[in-house]
């Protein structure tokens, strides 16, 4: 284990690495073409109904903009559209989607540039997030200056094989502007204005010099209309809240209301994740092992079925981890009244009473933003297989993750650099 000596990945809570070995540098995603995700569905349980299911392919697409643009050409509402994951942006990903009420000749009608759709089969049920087997990820890191490479690939992938730290990662937060849990929180004190100002006044040194000063510019004024004038179109969401607050002045709430509730559903969520990343953390601070049960720690199964370590079957849970039976995990709180049983959640909750925000906080942000938010249960560990290929002066990893692990979380072992070159 060592500590990350990236400032940005410890403000999200990404503070260590699991391997002790140095990493390969190198950078991700020099094209889209070097980041490739396709869904493992879930089998057909049969059934035709309403439901069209089609495999959408695209490349370089910000998902609810490439959802938005298919619903435009199509001619209804986008919350007709359902999707069983969120796809980064700078890839190729081939993911399934659910088209309520439309014919599969209507699919002519959708011509956009690196954007696919293919019919599946017709069904009586929607997808729902989480609808999926997993992901099957196909990513080349390139411009790898590492001596002994071979050797540095087999020890990394070792340390992947044994576990590494469950991260959400950098993209969760906002990739360039990693701010999503800070939006987050401040939706969940009520703090609407300073959740507007973070969203669109806060500014990155990643960004285009024209757009930062646009956002300091309207972070000292408050002004919309010259916001308006100077962001470019394609900053949608942005411009929803200006335009919001153009026409209702000071309506900061409204603003917010403003931008599709699956959007403004993450940034509460984003802020559950950097709790969980932090609980994490602070168990390898305190070095305690991620798969080595302690009294107190939660323990969920692969049937759902979920456990409490205690003094009297802590060995017995130690040989379920082993045999993949099972896994240690942090429960990241909700609107539901949380008892906290791991130094891990205790470690959460004083993050969160340090923020003054409890159940009650995501009771209210539950109906602002009209989304459960009931907490969930997540795995600290990762533990996969990695086909590993040196191809000149890249390699190449290809490998399968559960629904709602990251990518990236993989890389960031084997590459240990600037975040900002994996995104």
């Amino acid at each position: 284990m060592r500590k990350s000596p990236y400032s940005l990945e410890q403000d999200l809570g990404m503070r260590f690495y699991a391997s002790n070995s140095d990493g390969i540098g190198g950078t991700l995603r020099s094209r889209a073409e070097d980041f490739l995700v396709e869904e493992i569905p879930l089998p057909d349980t049969g059934g035709i109904g309403p439901y069209l299911l089609c495999r959408l392919t695209k490349k370089n697409w910000e998902q609810q903009h490439a959802i938005k643009e298919i619903a435009k050409r199509l001619g209804i509402s986008y919350r007709r559209i359902s999707w069983a994951g969120t796809k980064d942006r700078r890839a190729v990903t081939k993911q399934l989607i659910s088209l309520y009420n439309v014919s599969p000749e209507a699919l002519e009608n959708v011509n956009l540039k690196d954007i696919s759709l293919e019919v599946i089969r017709q069904q009586n049920t929607r997808l729902s997030f989480g609808d999926l087997l997993g992901n099957r990820f196909d990513i080349l890191i390139r411009d790898v200056t590492c001596p002994n490479l071979p050797t540095r690939l087999t020890e990394i992938s070792d340390d992947i094989e044994k576990g590494i730290p469950n991260y959400y990662g950098i993209q969760r937060f906002g990739g360039v502007r990693p701010i999503t849990h800070r939006v987050g929180e401040h939706i969940l004190t009520a703090d609407y204005e300073k959740a507007v100002l973070t969203y669109i006044g806060l500014a990155f040194p990643q960004e285009a010099e024209s757009i930062r000063n646009v956002r300091d510019e309207f972070n000292q004024t408050r002004d919309p209309k010259t916001a308006l004038r100077e962001l470019p179109i394609v900053m949608a969401y942005e411009r929803s809240m200006l335009q919001h607050l153009h026409n209702h002045p000071d309506d900061y709430a409204g603003a917010l209301q403003s931008l599709p509730t699956k959007l403004l559903s993450m940034f509460v969520s984003a802020f559950q994740s950097y709790l969980f990343n932090e609980g994490i953390s602070n168990r390898l601070e305190k070095k305690i092992p991620l798969h080595l049960p302690y009294p107190g720690d939660r323990l969920i199964f692969s049937n759902g079925k979920q456990d409490i370590v205690t003094q009297a079957n802590a060995r017995t849970a130690e040989q379920l981890i082993k045999r993949r039976r099972c896994g240690i995990a942090i429960f990241m709180p909700g609107k539901e009244p949380f008892v906290p049983l791991s130094e891990s959640e205790h470690f959460i909750v004083k993050l969160m009473k340090d923020r003054g925000i409890g159940s009650e906080n995501f009771r209210k942000a539950s109906e602002f933003v009209r989304t459960k938010f009931e907490g969930a249960l997540r795995p600290i560990g990762l533990q996969a297989p990695i086909d590993v290929s040196i191809e000149e002066s890249n390699v190449r990893l290809r490998f399968i993750l559960p629904p709602g692990h990251y990518a990236t979380t993989i890389a960031r072992e084997f590459m240990k650099t600037n975040p900002l070159k994996m995104i």
